[in-house]
């Protein structure tokens, strides 16, 4: 508890400046960066820390390159993918079967998929959706965590899925299912409050998007537990002190930021 509330005192303050103050150039640079990280913590995990490589580097690159992409030229990003690809598969033909087809998977994975959910906030920006509204991702994942980490804690009997998470409860998750719930009421109500946002002033469509993305949210999060217990992980890095990596910390936000980007475009 104590390191999380140290985490959240550095780093809430921190996230609320790049996501509602700071120019777009300093949001995509932090974006561009957790990208990057988070491309080295998969490759990491999957290919070995000890074991770096041409295709690490590149792979890390490439996270990095395809945020600050978006920013500057999202039409073209699908050629700079195959180029990526080519050189990946060019590296793996070069070291004549010394690249397991799994390490390509996982660079591909870290090049378009993570990137991709980090650059959902680029995106948004870019289609006119408020810089508050930005934080609806943070919001609906951190809350569903927070729910359910108390809701597991103090009522928490009955697994969700011990294979993959053996922490999480029947009960935790139903706490995040309420977490977001009142999340989704909290910030409509300071929309209605405070801001003109238009988009999220409705309350029962706000508690239907935060149980939906507490669901989200909750595959997110056992998406990556699942792949760290495959390969026999505890964590995907120490970033944020006792609670991990980029992946560990933003398992649920890669998850929920594309499914905010899409509501964005059916309700604009």
């Amino acid at each position: 508890m104590k390191s999380r509330l140290l985490v959240s005192a550095v780093g809430l303050p921190l996230l609320f400046y790049i996501v509602l103050g700071a120019p777009s150039i300093l949001m995509m640079t932090a974006l561009s960066l957790l990208s990057g990280i988070a491309a080295m913590e998969l490759m990491k995990c999957v290919v070995g820390a000890d074991k770096w490589s041409f295709l690490h580097i590149w792979t890390v690159i490439c996270a990095v390159i395809t945020i600050t992409w978006y920013y500057d030229r999202p039409d073209y990003l699908e050629i700079f993918w195959f180029l990526y690809a080519v050189v990946v598969f060019f590296y793996a033909i070069l070291k004549a079967g010394e690249v397991p087809f799994l390490h390509i998977l996982a660079s591909i994975f870290a090049v378009m998929l993570i990137p991709y959910s980090f650059g959902s906030f680029v995106r948004m920006e870019d289609a006119g959706v408020p810089r508050v509204c930005l934080l609806l991702p943070f919001v609906f994942s951190f809350l569903s965590d927070t729910g359910g980490y108390f809701a597991g804690r103090f009522f928490g009997k009955h697994k969700l899925a011990p294979k993959v998470s053996p922490k999480k409860t029947i009960e935790g998750s139903i706490g995040g299912l309420v977490g977001n719930a009142l999340g989704g009421v909290i910030f409509a109500a300071v929309m209605n409050r405070w801001f003109d946002a238009g988009i999220v002033n409705s309350y029962a469509a706000m508690i239907l998007l935060g149980l939906f993305c507490s669901v989200v949210a909750q595959i997110g999060d056992l998406s990556f537990s699942l792949i760290k217990r495959e390969f026999g992980i505890k964590d995907y890095g120490h970033l944020f002190l006792e609670h991990g990596g980029v992946l560990d910390r933003f398992d649920s936000v890669l998850f929920v930021t594309p499914v905010i980007e899409i509501v964005f475009k059916f309700v604009r």
